[in-house]
């Protein structure tokens, strides 16, 4: 695959996006080999990351505004100044490699609009507010509402970079092959310099799997789990599973989706662990005997990670919560009926909205007196407590070691 057909890949990936909806990680089509698809995918989420700086100099730039029907024209142009701006591709690659793949009719604007942007938009891009151009209004205004304007400014700030890739190791004091990384205060592995991962030491061998550390944070607030049994619920793609097992728990993990359950089941085996698997919806089932140990992950609008999901920016950012935040009562509703009297439950989502987190177990505990949150603490993260003793993550933590995703955790403990 030429670097031409690689940027044609990149192309059709924001078109998945912008103009069909579509995840960024749905698997791409198999053209050329992995280096060059991480490639096109690199491209297309700088150009998702950066599209709110690009599209205010692309509007500077055009003489004209693009007719309606023009929209690969301007994903083109997105993906080439994307490149020159931040990818520090030679400005001659972009802009010769996006007017070989213009329709014939604008070729001609786009290699006028791109050469301007060569010359001109590195100096403009410097007086840029990239955090608030960037991200979404109504975003924005929610997260100042919730945090404070200088926090959200630091997490918009964050978006702005890649996420690192954290591992949680299967056995920390075990020796065995390991990727070259930072030991976080959590205690994951922060990769200096990840590959691919199939390709990294210890993969064979089962000593690791690939987690954010601040996902890793909500499963260890089940505190001591060794011999127990314990419900992980809504579990693909497993990661939290892996957690539980590692610790020595009996697990049952649950999940509505074959696939990413299956995905789930295939990366446990290869870390040597074992789960009891359930294919069901989460809200609908119930156990023949309660769990003394819940943890739900439910699903969210995930805006908490928006640095390694930058499409989450076009497809949900803004859009209303209500259907989100009616599933995720009726997730709760159901986790608390599985866990024991006396048991606990942890609550979890990797989303920075309060409507996701907070005022759900607000709203929760108003219905179920038999539950009351209990403050978790983590030492090594202390700037993560919530006044309430909750878990509250943002990516701006740690920027200076790479930052974390958004996450949002509660325990609640069921009277006996």
């Amino acid at each position: 695959m030429s670097g031409g057909a690689a940027r044609a890949l990149a192309l059709d990936l924001l078109a998945s996006v912008l103009l069909e909806g579509r995840p960024l990680e749905d698997p791409p089509p198999e053209r050329g080999s992995p280096e060059q698809r991480a490639f096109a995918r690199r491209l297309a989420a700088t150009a998702l990351r950066r599209a709110g700086q690009i599209e205010a100099l692309m509007a500077r730039f055009l003489v004209r505004p693009l007719p309606r029907r023009a929209e690969r024209t301007r994903l083109l142009l997105l993906l080439g100044m994307a490149q020159i701006l931040f990818e520090e591709v030679p400005a001659h690659a972009a802009v010769d490699t996006a007017v070989g793949l213009a329709d014939a009719r604008m070729k001609g604007l786009v290699n006028a609009v791109l050469r301007r942007c060569a010359r001109e938009a590195p100096a403009l891009v410097e007086a840029q507010d990239a955090a608030r151009l960037n991200t979404p209004p109504r975003l924005m205004a929610g997260w100042e509402a919730a945090y404070g304007e200088a926090a959200a400014r630091a997490v918009a700030e964050a978006h702005l970079g890649d996420a690192p890739l954290d591992l949680s190791l299967r056995r920390p004091d075990a020796p065995g092959p390991l990727p070259e990384g930072e030991t976080m205060p959590t205690g994951s592995l922060r990769l200096a310099r990840p590959g691919a991962v199939s390709r990294m030491p210890g993969y064979e061998e089962g000593g690791w799997w690939v987690q954010d550390m601040a996902a890793a944070l909500p499963a260890r607030m089940l505190g001591p789990v060794a011999g127990e049994r314990v419900l992980d619920l809504c579990a693909a793609p497993g990661g939290k599973t892996a957690q539980l097992a590692a610790a020595g728990a009996r697990v049952t993990a649950l999940d509505r989706a074959p696939d990413r359950l299956a995905t789930a089941r295939a990366n446990l085996a290869r870390l040597g662990l074992e789960a009891e698997w359930v294919e069901a919806d989460a809200a609908e089932w119930r156990p023949d005997r309660p769990f003394p140990a819940v943890l739900l992950d439910a699903p969210c609008s995930a805006t908490g990670t928006i640095r390694r999901h930058p499409d989450i920016l076009h497809r949900r950012a803004g859009r209303r919560l209500d259907r989100l935040t009616a599933l995720q009562d009726r997730l709760l509703a159901g986790a608390a009926d599985a866990t024991a009297p006396g048991g606990r439950l942890v609550y979890a989502c990797c989303s920075l909205e309060p409507e996701e987190g907070p005022e759900r177990i607000a709203a929760f505990l108003a219905g179920r007196p038999e539950f009351a949150l209990e403050p978790v603490a983590f030492p090594a993260l202390p700037e993560a407590a919530a006044p309430d003793g909750a878990l509250r993550t943002l990516p701006s933590m740690l920027a200076d070691r790479g930052g974390m995703d958004g996450f949002y955790a509660a325990r609640l403990a069921r009277m006996g």
